[in-house]
Formats: C-alpha cells, structure tokens, sequence
C-alpha cells in the first residue's frame, strides 16, 4: 500500500471542492477509501468497498488521465495522478469486474462472447426441449382446450369457413375417427394418463390439410377429402392422415412447441434482461403448426402403429401425402402445411410398405 493520494473532493453539499488525502487499504472484501485533511490529518470520511464506484482498471490510454471516483452519496473524488491512483487501488487489493476486463480488453470481449453465444445454442439445441418435456407434463388439459379454442376461433375468422361436405359424409368419417380413437386410448403416448377426448371437426379452406390442436382436436379441411376422392383413394387414405394427427396430440407436439417457445423467450429474455417477449398469444400457435422434424417422425411411427392396430391399409395414405405433394407444388401458403412436413417421398414410401425402420416402440 503507498502513500496518500491528493485529490479533490466534491461533497455533494458545495459547488465548491476541498482539497484531501486519499488512502485505499485492504481488506477481504477489497479496498476501503479513506479521506483526511491535508494539513491536520483528521479524518473526514471512511468507505467501505460497496460504497464506492470504482473506476475501470488500469489501462495505456487511461494511465496519464484525471480520475473522477464516484462515491455514490457522499460525492465524488477528483484524482490528478491517474497512475498513482491505479497503483494504489491495486496494491489495495482491488480486482477488475468481468464487465470491467471486457470493457478494456478484446481478448476477454470476445472469450465472453463466445462462451455466452455457445451457451445460448447449446440451451436452444437441448435445454430447451428437455425444459419443455418436463412442463409440458404438468399442463392441464383444461389449459390446452382453452388454447384450442382460441386459435380454432383465430382460423375460423382468419382462414376457414364452414365445411361443405355432406352431412353423411362427415358422420361418415367421423365414425372412422371413432373407431380410430378407440385403439389409441390405450396409454400409447409418452404422457402417462394423458388420454384427451379426441374429436374431429371439418372446415372449408387452406387447401388440403389436417391439423391437430392441443386437447385433442383434428380438424380436416373439404379440400383433403376431395383430394382423395379425385385420386379415387378409398377412406383408409384419409384415415391413415388422422392416425398421424392423433399422433401429435397424444405426443403433445402443439403444446411442447408453445412451451418450448415460452422457455426460449423466458431464457433469452433474462441473458439479454429483457423478459416482454414470452410467448403467450393464441394466435402465435399457427407459426408452429409446421412441426419439427422430430416431431413428424415420432407422429408417423404413432400413426403407423395405430394403423396396424386397427387393421388399416397404409398404403393409400402414402398415395394421398404424394398427390397432396404434387398439388402443393402449384400452390402456396397455407395450401402446403401438410404436404411441406419433411421427407414426403420417404415418408409415403415407409406407408407403401406398410413400415418404418426409423420407428422405436413406443
């Protein structure tokens, strides 16, 4: 520790300055400031190390600089000898901050960076989806019908308009779905009793599409159905198409995926201090209804199960996904929701042959 340091002190009470000394002493906590009168040594003030805002550590361009310390209540300091002051607060035990070190060195900057930007991929890659499991457990299936609702009322007023199919015709493939239902309410999902009441609903609109919403809605739009009829597919066609929904809802993809949002914005939001952004709006969910990858492949296993289960040809579902394909090529937006999930053609391919030796028993 050296000597005193001469400085100027601005109380806060004056506009005036009164000359001081300065001493930095050690402690465990790091250093304490104390202030004295020049010419009789009496103490005029004594600081523990919270109590002041130390200023960034020693630095080439800073070195031959004033240095003005901020002494939060109690004023400021003027210090003349910045080099004097820096050796001072180093032999006082005073260590720079990691915000400090980044401030004044590039090499720490961008160790930081990197360190924070492999953080956040790597919570985004696993953390994320594996938070979003462990939420998604604990949802009720109140919430999600609540959810199901509002984006079902968001499409009806944005999107579709009332089914015109038959009425025979839809109780027609309402009963399929029945039947469908009933061999999958056997626990096959990976929610331990989570056996929502599926339904199936019909909408006119967004081309040829089928849909699963949390809570156990599938929605199939006119244009899926008449896509079938014009390819002369008989209902298993269609039916295999509501297998690999039932799929998602009892995988609880739509959920997870508003979860794993939720988790994502929550995580950036407090490694950025901004947490506005969680992802709450029904309207939202739509975005998300493209599920990933992972998603549509534990989906088509589920369907290719209950299929089999229930005694289903799967071989017209895969012509169904390639004619839905080859329409959706002529087309855009939401026309090509179901036929844009990824791999088509092997996808209708492992329907053919009636297997799908990336399955695992589920």
């Amino acid at each position: 520790m050296g000597g005193p340091l001469r400085a100027r002190w601005f109380d806060g009470q004056s506009s005036a300055s009164r000359d001081v000394l300065v001493t930095l002493a050690p402690t465990g906590r790091g250093p304490t400031l104390s202030l004295a009168r020049p010419d009789t040594g009496q103490a005029l003030l004594a600081l523990a190390p919270a109590h002041v805002h130390w200023p960034e550590p020693w630095s080439a361009t800073t070195a031959s600089r004033p240095i003005t310390v901020d002494l939060q209540a109690h004023g400021s300091l003027q210090v003349d000898d910045g080099a004097a002051w820096h050796r001072a607060q180093e032999a006082a035990g005073h260590r720079a901050t990691l915000a400090q070190r980044m401030q004044t060195h590039v090499p720490v900057l961008l160790a930081v960076f990197l360190v924070a930007a492999a953080g956040l991929a790597a919570f985004s890659r696993w953390g994320t989806p594996w938070a979003a499991a462990q939420l998604t457990a604990r949802i009720p299936l109140a919430w999600e019908i609540s959810l199901s609702d509002r984006v079902v009322k968001d499409l009806d007023a944005r999107h579709f308009k009332p089914s015109r199919l038959p009425p025979e015709r839809q109780q027609a493939l309402r009963a399929r779905f029945a039947a469908l239902s009933a061999q999958a309410a056997s626990g096959q999902g990976p929610y331990p009793g989570y056996e929502p009441a599926l339904r199936l609903d019909f909408r006119n609109g967004l081309g040829a599409n089928a849909l699963a919403l949390p809570g156990g809605l599938v929605i199939v739009t006119d244009g899926l159905v008449e896509t079938a009829r014009k390819q002369d597919l008989p209902d298993d066609a269609i039916v295999g198409v509501l297998a690999h929904e039932i799929g998602h809802v009892a995988h609880r993809h739509t959920t997870r995926m508003v979860v794993e949002q939720a988790v994502l914005n929550v995580g950036l939001g407090l490694a950025l201090g901004d947490v506005s952004t969680v992802f709450s709006s029904g309207a939202s969910l739509l975005t998300g209804l493209a599920y990933q990858r992972g998603h549509e492949a534990q989906a088509d296993c589920f369907g290719l199960g209950l299929m089999h289960r229930a005694g289903i040809a799967t071989a017209p579902t895969g012509d169904l996904l390639l004619a839905i394909d080859a329409g959706a090529q002529r087309t855009t937006g939401w026309a090509t929701l179901l036929s844009s999930h990824p791999g088509t053609a092997e996808r209708a391919a492992a329907l053919k042959a009636g297997r799908d030796d990336g399955c695992v028993a589920k």
